[in-house]
């Protein structure tokens, strides 16, 4: 059975004064180079579904994604890598010409499907998905952005192979939550793990809480959902923000994507500045890839 190449990642250290005065270590783990185009969590999140897949002899692979997504452009890229077929629905209706993200699926196979914003509100309807299925025929779904539980379990394998490191805190952005969920249950009480959402509002946490439980998990570890960093809200970008992408590349030669990683070390630096974290401290950031995002929004 074929599976996705996995490239070991290096441990970025940073170096900046307000760390220095917080006294203060931080440290990038660079999932971002786990793989040129199934990158970050995204590689883990796939690895079982892609594995289940196989073992159910399923030859298509159908997802759900906005035109930006990182999980459409990477699951396009583990199928064709698999030699697998692969269906994006995409939310809205196509634009002309296709932004970078969708044009690279395009090029790795993928049968774009376009449906109005209403009709996706209903994704996840049984009625829905059988017509998908009366249109396209027989598939393995994964959920938009690729959480299920074998998401779950892959983001959980990632974790475990992070406690060779020596770390206080664990940061890490957070979307649909299940990449948090499978860390947090990894890591135990050997940290404390801090999500920092991407997106506006407070059900993240109860998200969270719900796919622990669900996966037999401890609810009760140390990990906080931060809910102040959105920059106005799932794939909204502000100019400090993007002046903060710039300065962290010229500085740090550390590159970031604007939806997610971007967010999380600006959380991370201003939690620092406040002295969230102990005097003594590592704090272990979790570069989650996504990179390819970063052409839709910077210049």
């Amino acid at each position: 059975m074929k599976e996705l190449v996995y490239h070991q990642t290096p441990v970025q250290e940073l170096q900046a004064t307000f760390l220095a005065e917080a006294g203060v270590r931080l440290i990038v783990k660079r999932e971002d180079l786990n793989h040129p185009f199934v990158s970050g969590n995204k590689w883990w999140k796939l690895k079982y579904n892609l594995r289940e897949a196989a073992e159910q002899r399923h030859d298509t692979i159908l997802t759900f994604g906005g035109a930006y997504s990182n999980h459409i452009y990477a699951t396009a890229a583990a199928a064709a890598q698999l030699g697998l077929k692969s269906i994006g629905i995409i939310r809205g209706e196509e634009a002309l010409p296709l932004n970078p993200t969708l044009t690279f699926a395009r090029e790795k196979g993928m049968h774009l499907h376009h449906i109005p914003r209403e009709a996706y509100r209903r994704k996840t309807d049984a009625a829905f998905l059988d017509d998908l299925r009366q249109h396209f025929g027989n598939f393995y779904m994964i959920p938009e952005g690729g959480t299920n539980d074998l998401a779950i379990r892959g983001c959980y394998a990632f974790g475990q192979s992070l406690l060779a490191l020596d770390f206080d805190y664990v940061c890490l952005p957070a979307g649909t939550g299940g990449t948090a969920a499978g860390i947090i249950a990894a890591v135990g009480d050997k940290a404390e793990v801090l999500c920092v959402s991407v997106l506006q509002g407070d059900f993240l946490e109860a998200d969270i809480a719900a796919m622990l439980s669900r996966n037999l998990y401890d609810i009760n570890l140390p990990w906080r959902v931060l809910t102040s960093y959105h920059h106005g809200g799932y794939a909204k970008v502000s100019p400090e923000l993007t002046a903060f992408i710039r300065h962290c590349r010229e500085e740090h030669d550390l590159p970031l994507d604007p939806v997610y990683t971007a967010k999380l070390l600006w959380a991370v630096e201003q939690e620092v500045v406040k002295g969230t974290f102990r005097r003594g401290a590592t704090i272990l950031v979790l570069h989650t890839g996504g990179l390819q995002g970063a052409q839709g929004f910077l210049p």
